[in-house]
């Protein structure tokens, strides 16, 4: 069954995926001759590079996220249907849907990229990642849960165990939530919980590599590392882990922690489509793509984003899985849907690096830019000037500032919620499944 989108005499464009790279291109397309369809399962545009505030309380979900519909008001060439992509067919033009199928003149493959546990199947039981603004609050859920469990225990043991926090994984987003978790120990837990010490908490963050932050200077990683240091985190570089059973982690040197929380955050890979030929399948379950970001023998279909690989001269390995790699190639794109409909020669894809940045708390942030590196209070004024000007809405951008600014002045937040849903809820939802 035809999923419900208007007949037209325009071009179509399918666009599964309204992350950086498919919400971009939509907007880049709707103000000329096409139709645009963006599919996801969700109804609004996730910021990822913020997820890890809603995990530790400090920003709510609603202000890193926009609904889609919102962005395209009053758009009639821009069609958004909610569903999971069952299956691509090339032969047909079409996608298989959740509400049925579409077809499609053109396909853009924009799925971006989820939770990699290199097969490790402990971790993926008992770990909790966090690509997903589900997956945060689930997180702070986690957290909280367990400050609220140790608050009643009498048994030591216990009562460590449930306040320790193991984070495996060193790029910016373990970097972040590991200092974000420390601020949090230091200066509020002790105030939301005056009966409990928390000298006994530990955070311990766990990476394979020899530094932090890998794909920025080994400067920014060493930096990085002082940070985390200066707010009593423990690092285990070139440290690979083994096991996790829920309680404990066991390392490869036999080194263990003792926890009720592990955070992964250690790896990604593409969410790959079923329909995709496996010729075209590489490392990191990515899609590869030629200079104008098609799939070779495919003319009408692209792919875009975290899920894209595309070897040039410059990045052999693929261009780096970050935001502005997508952003930067659904720019392209849309110029080069442009040209076909003109007749025009396509433009190949050259990446512009501006730069890398992460935070480790207040006042401590690395800035990597092409002819320049610094840290400390400039680069985190940068860091929160660059991800306050990326949030999609005005009003987010204002919600989060005042936030940050409360934050900074209050050491404080209150935002320290657990919401579960109801069993209700969660019932009709597997009905509906």
């Amino acid at each position: 069954m035809p999923v419900n989108i208007p007949k037209t005499d325009q071009p179509r464009v399918v666009i599964i995926g309204a992350g950086f790279a498919g919400l971009k291109l939509a907007r880049k397309l709707y103000k000329h001759n096409f139709q645009v369809a963006l599919i996801d399962r969700n109804n609004y545009h996730q910021f990822q590079p913020l997820f890890y505030q809603v995990a530790t309380s400090g920003l709510e979900p609603s202000s890193i996220s926009f609904p889609l519909r919102k962005v395209f008001q009053n758009i009639k060439n821009v069609f958004i249907r909610i569903a999971d992509v069952k299956k691509i067919m090339p032969d047909e033009k079409m996608i298989d849907t959740t509400l049925g199928t579409v077809w499609y003149d053109y396909l853009v493959i924009a799925t971006g990229a989820t939770t990699n546990f290199f097969g490790m199947e402990s971790f993926m039981k008992n770990g909790i990642p966090m690509k997903s603004v589900s997956e945060a609050l689930f997180l702070r859920n986690t957290l909280l849960e367990n400050f609220e469990r140790a608050v009643t225990r009498l048994d030591k043991e216990e009562k460590r165990r449930l306040l320790n926090v193991v984070v495996v994984g060193g790029g910016p987003t373990g970097v972040e939530v590991c200092g974000a978790l420390a601020e949090m120990r230091k200066f509020v837990l002790p105030k939301d919980y005056p009966e409990m010490d928390f000298n006994n908490m530990t955070i311990t963050l766990v990476e394979a590599n020899t530094h932090l932050l890998h794909g920025m200077s080994p400067e920014a990683g060493d930096k990085a590392v002082s940070y985390l240091k200066g707010l009593d985190v423990e690092v285990k570089l070139n440290h690979k882990v083994l096991n996790y059973d829920g309680e404990e982690v066991e390392l490869e040197d036999k080194e263990n922690f003792q926890t009720n929380t592990l955070i992964w955050a250690a790896g990604v890979k593409g969410q790959m489509p079923d329909g995709v030929d496996p010729d075209f399948v590489v490392r990191g379950n990515r899609i590869k793509v030629n200079s104008f970001h098609q799939l070779e023998g495919h003319d009408d279909i692209f792919a875009i984003g975290d899920i894209a690989y595309m070897e040039t001269e410059k990045y052999p390995q693929g261009h780096p899985q970050v935001a502005q790699v997508a952003l930067q190639q659904a720019k392209n794109l849309a110029k080069n849907l442009l040209n076909i409909q003109s007749e025009k020669a396509q433009a190949p894809f050259e990446y512009k690096d501006k730069g890398s940045m992460a935070t480790v708390g207040r006042n401590r942030a690395v800035v990597d830019l092409p002819n320049l590196r610094f840290a400390g209070f400039p680069a985190w004024m940068v860091w929160m000037f660059v991800h306050l000007m990326s949030i999609v809405g005005v009003k987010n951008r204002l919600v989060i500032f005042i936030n940050w600014l409360w934050n900074y002045m209050t050491y404080d937040q209150s935002l320290r919620l657990i919401l579960r849903p109801s069993s209700r809820s969660v019932e009709k939802q597997k009905r509906n499944e």
